[in-house]
């Protein structure tokens, strides 16, 4: 196989860049996949079970990075309206954002895993077309102090890298404490 063959979903979707934009969606991709990787021969019932005293599940953490892809990529092109007011937040929105972590009635891994890779298309096809990545927006209000922070679009890219590798790991422990697979090591 050609070093710049397509080996995974996300790279067979990838527009095609070089440099910086070429490394921050290989990292993406990296850990997108690995993601995934955790997700591998299960049912949905499997894919919303808990398997640790934490409330997440493998199917709502691909649920909430898509949300995180899809937020964050919103931010910038439309600024913090497309975060929120999370000073504003009633339980209601709360209580929706907790479902993000969840299997809810009616969904099913392979549903959610459609919804990550469009997510992740979308979001590549952005990192191909932005015209720069110095381009900055205020941060959102939030109850955590943040004066007049901004965030160039890099480092929201940087933020949603973080983001699924943390979470890849997170999923790589409930995997192993449902059925002793591994993915990571």
């Amino acid at each position: 196989m050609a070093f710049d063959e397509p080996t995974t979903p996300d790279q067979a979707h990838a527009p095609q860049v070089t440099g910086e934009r070429a490394d921050l969606l290989a990292v993406l991709t990296k850990h997108r996949d690995l993601l995934r990787l955790t997700t591998r021969d299960l049912t949905d019932e499997q894919a919303g079970r808990r398997t640790t005293v934490s409330e997440l599940c493998l199917g709502g953490l691909v649920k909430h990075v898509t949300s995180v892809e899809r937020t964050w990529t919103a931010f910038i092109l439309d600024g913090p309206c497309a975060v929120g007011d999370f000073t504003a937040m009633t339980e209601a929105d709360w209580a929706r954002r907790a479902d993000e972590f969840r299997m809810l009635p009616g969904e099913t891994l392979a549903g959610v895993l459609a919804d990550y890779e469009e997510a992740a298309r979308r979001t590549d096809e952005l990192v191909a077309g932005l015209p720069d990545l110095d381009a900055t927006q205020p941060l959102p209000e939030t109850p955590w102090p943040r004066p007049d922070e901004r965030w160039s679009a890099r480092r929201v890219l940087l933020h949603i890298i973080s983001e699924t590798a943390q979470h890849s790991g997170h999923a790589d422990i409930i995997r192993e404490c449902l059925d002793g697979a591994k993915s990571m090591g």
